[in-house]
This record gives structure tokens, C-alpha cells and sequence, in this order.
């Protein structure tokens, strides 16, 4: 996997969804791209794996979720990236799991 830090993840996901519900001054195309570019990296990671690492939910699995999970808000589709969606309902069936809004 290309070494993906939180910072891809706010700066596309995270900043959509501030830019779009909060209208906080950002530029949308860039952030726009950036989400496009890091969910293509989460895509194709989990192509051959249903976890980020370790072949189990992990703190990593834990960190990114949100942001990932309420890409729509964002006005971020995640209609085209099923291996992310698929992860994204297993971690909704794990133990524990406790809903938000928006999820």
C-alpha cells in the first residue's frame, strides 16, 4: 500500500465534509480530488483484505472510519469503491460498534 497518513484523509474526505455542511472556506475541487485519490488507495488496499493491517480490526481500522464513512456529506460518492463500502459495513458489525449520525 502507498503510505497513506491521516493528513490524505483529512485533507480530501475531511475537508469536503467541513467545506459542505459547515461552509468553512476551502477549496472543494482540491479537496475533491484528494478524497478521489485516497479512497482509490483504500480501494485497491483492501481488494485482497477486509482489514487495513494485521488481518483484524485494528486502531488504524478505527481512525479512518469516520472520515471515510461520512465522505457523503462531503458530497463524496462512495458508490464506486465497493471494497471500501464492504469494509465499511464490517466494521458496523462488530462488537461494540456504536452508531453516529450520519451512520
Amino acid at each position: 500500500m502507498v503510505v497513506t497518513a491521516a493528513n490524505y484523509i483529512r485533507q480530501g474526505p475531511e475537508f469536503a465534509r467541513l467545506y459542505h455542511l459547515f461552509q468553512i472556506p476551502l477549496d472543494v475541487e482540491l479537496t475533491t480530488e484528494k478524497a478521489a485519490e485516497v479512497l482509490k488507495v483504500f480501494d485497491e488496499h483492501l481488494s485482497d483484505r477486509q482489514w487495513l493491517e494485521l488481518n483484524r480490526p485494528t486502531i488504524a481500522d478505527v481512525a479512518c472510519f469516520p472520515y471515510i464513512a461520512l465522505a457523503p456529506d462531503g458530497k463524496i460518492s462512495l458508490d464506486t469503491y465497493p471494497n471500501v463500502l464492504a469494509w465499511i459495513e464490517r466494521i458496523k458489525q462488530l462488537p461494540g460498534y456504536i452508531g453516529m449520525p450520519g451512520l
